[in-house]
């Protein structure tokens, strides 16, 4: 339980920064420039706290592992991937298929950042907690 949660935070901590940099440099301006009329005036704060601790916590059990010591880093950087795509993929082919004019280039850049970005906090995550001993020498 322990290493899980050291796993969480680390995990935690990597994605919400990578994910800050995203967000700044490029989804604000394709969301404003394509989704515009669609955003609040400004984000819930309660939804995108939610929004990180469960997803944080799906990254850690599908991709990071922290209790699985004989899965590869191979296999932990392609479950992580996959539930990226498959997260992301739902919420952007949901949008392209109920929100009027929703624009594919939106869902096709959320589908590829969710596959992106969690195989890359993956990676990161397990790789940083390979180096601090915890009972095991894998994540």
């Amino acid at each position: 339980m322990k290493r899980w949660l050291l796993a969480y935070a680390l995990t935690a901590v990597i994605f919400a920064a990578i994910d800050v940099v995203w967000i700044i440099t490029v989804a604000q301006r394709q969301y404003q420039s394509q989704i515009g009329h669609l955003l609040a005036a400004s984000p819930n704060p309660l939804g995108a706290v939610v929004f990180y601790l469960i997803f944080v916590a799906g990254i850690v059990h599908y991709g990071v592992r922290p209790g699985q010591l004989r899965a590869s880093m191979r296999q932990r950087i392609v479950a992580g991937a996959l539930f990226g795509f498959f997260t992301y993929a739902t919420w952007a082919l949901t949008a392209l298929a109920v929100l009027k004019d929703f624009p594919v280039v939106v869902a096709v850049t959320d589908i590829a950042w969710g596959a992106g970005v969690c195989a890359l906090v993956t990676w990161l995550a397990v790789a940083a907690l390979r180096k601090i001993p915890l009972g095991g020498t894998a994540a």
